[in-house]
């Protein structure tokens, strides 16, 4: 089964930290690859219209961000940028 993930956090989705599906927004089922690959190039053309600034890592992560969001953190007194994150998961692990 292959999964499209669409997460929202302070941090680059290939990161996947501890937690971090409770970032998630949205997932979606294939059960062949074409369908997965499908929705997510569809992703990832929508969201380069949105966003200002791309960064991919391991051919199967995309982290899409614009200058002027962020969110302040009060442990270390500072703003985080906030990522937009959606990969492609194999059978639970990334599609590599």
């Amino acid at each position: 089964m292959y999964e499209v993930i669409y997460m929202k956090a302070d941090f680059e989705p290939w990161w996947l930290f501890d937690g971090w599906e409770e970032n998630v927004l949205s997932r979606q089922s294939f059960h062949d690859l074409s369908g997965a690959e499908s929705c997510l190039n569809e992703l990832i053309m929508r969201f380069r219209k949105r966003y200002q600034h791309e960064r991919m890592q391991k051919q199967c992560f995309y982290a899409f961000w614009s200058e002027d969001e962020k969110q302040f953190c009060e442990g270390c007194d500072d703003d985080l940028q906030i990522f937009h994150g959606i990969f492609l998961l194999q059978d639970g692990k990334p599609c590599i």
